[in-house]
């Protein structure tokens, strides 16, 4: 075998065992997952396309069909009816030679992947990479519940400032209608209305810590993962067309095989080159995505918490400079809802 086919290039092949790695999922279900993906992007046969392989890829170079129609295939004469009979031949063949390089590619996956799946081949692993990508996948569902969990505070409060409101105008309006209690009634309305005001300006600092989290958790980590799933795709067909380079490297020499087998190098060769770029792109993605958290996170966390901790002391001063620090700035409430809440 070619030393192409054997460096690995920071990876490894592990064999997996009857008891090995499958996955979080249990095998049934999560092969029936993976399964499923496999199939889901078949050709499009609406389009003539040139596709450069993977069942979970983008079609490239694509010629819309409607290009061609109406260059006198319906003519009554014969000789544009000819024509049309060979341009319709001719897509017909190129749609057949998709649907057949779709079905090969298709097949070799889910052979691959049911190989991986009940211990009788191997699978390239990056342990560093798969350990990042892991990482990610678990910090994700963690900033999703802080996230559900903030929206819910956001809520909550809103309906308490709501209550604040409507509770200072009941005082103010019993205090002009009570004389013998006008002053107990006028500062209870007071407080309520500082208590608003105050709570409108905690409910921007809050809002502004949604809409960032959730920036950062289903633009910015979403994108990454994008990324990883088109890796983890690569990943399996690299596998799938090394499998069958392999299988025919070890038959006989013959003429018909020794054609075949550089068919198959060239394609192994294909599927290792789209593999190391995507196994890069994602490398650079998860530095990036590292540093950019960190980021995020350091200023969400301290406006947070200087927010909620001025509010809960009173501190009316403090709230209203901390909106300052981050750059907050509260439209005039005045609407059927407040600018400071987010759109659920």
């Amino acid at each position: 075998m070619s030393d192409g086919i054997l460096s690995k290039a920071a990876t490894m092949e592990i064999p997996i065992s009857s008891n090995g790695d499958a996955g979080s999922l249990p095998e049934d279900d999560g092969l029936e997952q993976d399964l499923q993906q496999v199939m889901v992007s078949g050709p499009n046969l609406n389009e003539t396309s040139i596709v450069s392989g993977g069942y979970g890829g983008t079609a490239e170079g694509i010629i819309p069909t409607s290009t061609i129609k109406g260059s006198g295939l319906h003519q009554p004469h014969a000789g544009p009816a000819v024509g049309g009979e060979e341009v319709v031949r001719g897509i017909a063949v190129e749609k057949f030679d998709i649907v057949k390089k779709w079905g090969i590619n298709t097949y070799k996956c889910t052979k691959q992947l049911i190989s991986e799946r009940f211990g009788r081949g191997s699978r390239t692993v990056d342990l560093e990479l798969e350990t990042q990508i892991e990482l990610l996948r678990e910090t994700k569902r963690k900033y999703e519940s802080v996230l559900q969990l903030a929206r819910a505070l956001t809520n909550h409060f809103y309906s308490l400032v709501q209550t604040q409101h409507a509770l200072g105008d009941a005082f103010a309006d019993l205090s002009q209608k009570s004389p013998e209690l006008q002053e107990e009634f006028g500062y209870n309305a007071e407080t309520q209305k500082l208590l608003c005001k105050n709570g409108e300006t905690l409910l921007g600092a809050v809002n502004f810590f949604v809409s960032s989290i959730n920036t950062l958790v289903n633009k910015t980590m979403e994108d990454t993962l994008m990324t990883v799933k088109q890796y983890e795709t690569a990943r399996l067909e690299y596998d799938a067309y090394r499998t069958d380079l392999e299988e025919l490297s070890m038959g006989p020499r013959d003429a018909s095989t020794l054609c075949r087998l550089d068919a198959a190098q060239s394609q192994f060769q294909s599927h290792k080159d789209k593999y190391e770029k995507l196994r890069a792109d994602v490398a650079i993605k998860l530095k990036f995505l590292e540093e950019n958290k960190i980021k995020v996170m350091h200023k969400q966390l301290l406006l947070f918490h200087n927010a909620i901790s001025a509010y809960f002391a009173g501190n009316q001063q403090q709230l209203e400079q901390t909106l300052k620090q981050f750059n907050i700035k509260l439209k005039t409430p005045g609407t059927e809802k407040p600018s400071w809440l987010e759109e659920q």
